[in-house]
């Protein structure tokens, strides 16, 4: 028996080993070629694939359409997989792939029809971006054939790769718009409640257009409010009960990206610097895939920057004439549009009478489940949500995203600019989410416009719900001539960090899409006036400064809070006082009082909002998220400082004992959550690092092989590196258009997105120290050529 035993377990140790074997051999399979020659029908002429040591491909083409079979062969060796998520999240077709556990998601995105818009946009490109999306197409599904086998990730899931279409490409965009925008006017339903439920006046206050900590370009400043009187408001003798977290508030790790240009009078060549970070959710591989896109033949083209898998473009970089950058710009794209019934079922209210609201099935496939119908119900302005937090008003969604215009392959256009007056003509041609696009030139000049469509809206709020049936709504596109526009300021000086960039008629035309708080962009603005010459170097400075100079008052607050008397026999915050005096005012990643002093605001806050708020709750449930905006902290500020008693609920004996039991809020937090004490809560192991693959929770026997390493990474939300675990910088850069060889570029994880690849993290530890490396491509180690058959 024990015989038996023993050759059963070495059969199973033996099969085990020949499957592994086996596996590994087909996951290898997968890999692509990097060297020697493969012949294809889909050139005109050679072209050459050569990576450096990172991985980062130099493609030289002949001509355009063969540089766009090139960029989408390569995307298809080193990214598909990632490609298919990224169009199957846009259309609302994970579930097909993955299963039930994408079914929701499904739903959400399949509300806004996307792959049906995709089919609609196509027939509207010009000939020229027909044409290279078409030879784009062929190289990516060329670039998957040449592997020996499906991508592995295909192998784990038990499902064969479906060919890459043209509306596909589309739909990587849309995905965009739906990471950057408010895709369901959520903030605009949210503001609406709030609108509803209190006075006036208390909304207005409540809700700034921007605080003392906004650094707008053109120096513009909102007007402050006072805190209302208790005539006005008062919460004197009321009992508020606690309420489920502000969405906004309590999610601190808000989205942020920062880009900046300086002139040529400023630097020492006379040439402009451009810098950019875009921060985005982080994953394995990155969002971004870095490239050298090159023409040599009758007409010359060198692109250096980050592409995106999926799209033949080049998102963020330089021609070597001019370079461009961008950051989200938050302002007004999606409207909550008020249905109004009409006299009949299924009908509404515009001004061109009573209309029948329409009715569209979508059919949505699940892996190993029957299919599932969604109903979809349209309005002339946008599809009506079945949900929302009041069910007696009906909404509809007005999105820019929903608009044939809203998407063109606009970005070709600045491959050939020659100055940076040329890309600012270009910006408005652009279909993309409404972006910051930053440029400067090899000429010292430096520029600011909004790149992608512009609604013109109706008069009037437009931030919280509102009834079209008799306005209208958007009345069409902003002229290109009418678009804000910012060229060579007296200063040298551009800097874009998602907060409000100017004021006035501008700020009238983009509109207010629930703006970050500007204390991110002041400190960057501040950084570029601290110097009278800046460099390459000093950019870098810029993007990695983690000084904590918005919560330093805070934690000189906190320190007025914890007097003698109220530290009395409570040894824990005699603890917590002596963390905050011994503080380094910066996120660093073995910081502690900076990770106190950022969670005492946000509990001190949530409780302001619970009292303030309270009138939301009582009016639609007691479920509903408290709506508030970042610009809070301006009311917030004055409320934690002025202390006025007749805004203070009966919870609280007065504001220091709200200050105090915040604080203890937070020590029981950890307590209950650790039993090591408050010395050790470190920044760091708040913000350690979750960057993983799609697949590694599916398989978290391989999640070691598959993530980047949990590292515990500096940087916050209101300080330029912003950074959390899984949100960050997608890509770091600075360059002197015409002197790329001097500038640089990081990002994290790598090129490749299969793990046996030697490009799987290649360059990440750059990124997660804030190395400079190279913005041009390194030497070649392999060169990989596709030959024509021509």
């Amino acid at each position: 028996m024990k015989k038996i035993l023993v050759r059963s377990l070495l059969a199973v140790v033996a099969l085990t080993l020949v499957l592994s074997v086996v596996a590994y051999g087909l996951f290898r399979n997968s890999l692509p070629q990097l060297d020697g020659d493969i012949v294809t029908d889909g050139l005109a002429a050679d072209v050459t694939i050569s990576r450096d040591a990172n991985g980062v491909p130099t493609i030289v083409a002949e001509n355009r359409t063969d540089l766009a079979y090139a960029t989408g062969f390569v995307h298809g060796q080193d990214r598909f997989f990632q490609m298919d998520l990224t169009r199957r999240n846009a259309a609302g077709e994970l579930a097909e792939l993955v299963g039930v556990a994408a079914l929701n998601v499904d739903r959400r995105h399949r509300f806004h029809r996307f792959r049906a818009r995709a089919e609609d946009v196509l027939v509207t490109l010009d000939d020229v971006e027909t044409g290279i999306l078409e030879t784009y197409v062929a190289g990516v599904n060329d670039g998957l054939n040449s592997l020996d086998a499906r991508p592995f990730e295909y192998f784990l899931l038990s499902m064969e790769p479906r060919r890459w279409e043209m509306t596909d490409s589309l739909l990587v965009a849309y995905s965009m718009f739906l990471q950057l925008n408010d895709e369901t006017a959520d903030r605009d339903i949210d503001r609406g409640l709030a609108y509803r439920a209190l006075p006036q006046r208390v909304f207005k206050w409540l809700f700034p257009a921007g605080t003392e900590w906004d650094a707008a370009m053109d120096n513009s400043l909102p007007e402050a409010e006072s805190i209302p009187g208790a005539d006005e408001y008062s919460l004197t003798g009321q009992s508020v009960a606690a309420a489920n977290s502000s969405a906004e508030w309590a999610n601190d790790k808000s989205p942020g990206s920062n880009n900046w240009a300086v002139s040529g009078q400023l630097t020492t060549s006379g040439r402009a610097i451009v810098a950019n970070d875009m921060h985005l959710g982080l994953a394995v591989p990155n969002v971004f895939y870095r490239a050298r896109l090159k023409i040599d033949g009758t007409t010359n083209l060198d692109l250096n920057g980050v592409t995106l898998p999926g799209v033949p473009i080049m998102v963020a970089g330089s021609n070597g004439r001019v370079a461009w950058a961008n950051t989200n710009s938050n302002g007004d794209w999606t409207d909550a549009v008020i249905v109004t019934p009409g006299d009949a079922p299924d009908t509404y209210r515009s001004p061109d009478g009573q209309k029948s609201i329409s009715t569209i099935v979508e059919t949505i496939l699940v892996k190993g489940q029957p299919s599932e119908s969604l109903e979809i119900r349209e309005t002339e302005w946008g599809p009506i949500l079945e949900e929302t937090p009041d069910p007696g008003q009906t909404i509809a969604v007005s999105w820019i995203a929903h608009h044939t215009k809203s998407l063109t392959l606009g970005h070709l256009g600045l491959e050939n600019v020659r100055s940076a007056v040329e890309a600012l003509d270009i910006a408005s041609t652009i279909g993309t989410p409404p972006q910051n696009l930053v440029v400067g030139d090899a000429d010292g000049n430096i520029g600011w416009t909004i790149a992608g469509k512009i609604p013109i809206r109706p008069p009037g709020e437009s931030r919280r719900p509102v009834d079209w049936s008799q306005s209208g709504g958007w009345s069409g596109w902003v002229r290109p001539e009418d678009y804000p526009r910012i060229f060579n300021p007296e200063s040298g000086r551009i800097w874009t960090a998602n907060a409000r960039v100017v004021g006035g008629e501008s700020l009238g035309v983009i509109g207010d899409g629930a703006y970050a708080l500007g204390a991110r962009a002041q400190q960057i603005r501040d950084g570029l006036f601290a110097l009278n010459e800046l460099s390459i170097d000093d950019m870098l400075s810029i993007q990695l400064d983690d000084r904590a100079v918005f919560l330093s008052r805070w934690r000189e607050l906190l320190l007025e809070v914890l007097t003698p008397d109220v530290l009395i026999d409570n040894d824990k915050r005699v603890t917590f006082r002596r963390l905050l005096v011994d503080w380094t005012p910066r996120a660093l990643d073995d910081a502690v009082g900076y990770r106190l002093v950022s969670e005492f605001r946000l509990e001190a806050g949530q409780r302001v909002i619970d009292m303030l708020m309270h009138p939301v709750r009582d009016r639609f449930g007691p479920e509903t998220y408290l709506p508030v905006s970042k610009q809070f902290e301006a009311p917030l500020w004055q409320m934690v400082n002025q202390k006025p008693g007749h805004l203070l609920s009966k919870n609280y004996s007065d504001w220091n004992d709200l200050l105090v039991r915040s604080v203890d809020a937070v020590i029981e937090k950890h307590a209950q959550d650790y039993d090591d004490g408050l010395e050790n809560r470190t920044w760091g192991e708040h913000n350690t690092a979750r960057i993983r693959h799609p697949l590694s929770n599916a398989v978290p026997f391989l999640s070691g092989w598959l993530d980047m390493p949990a590292e515990k990474l500096s940087g916050a939300t209101d300080m330029p590196r912003v950074q959390w675990p899984a949100f960050g910088a997608s890509e770091r850069f600075a360059v002197a258009p015409g002197d790329e060889e001097n500038g640089y570029l990081h990002m994290p994880s790598g090129q490749s997105g299969h793990p046996l690849s030697d490009f799987y993290a290649a360059g990440h530890d750059d990124w997660v120290q804030g190395r400079k490396s190279s913005f041009l491509p390194g030497s070649s180690i392999h060169t990989l050529t596709l030959r024509a058959t021509n």
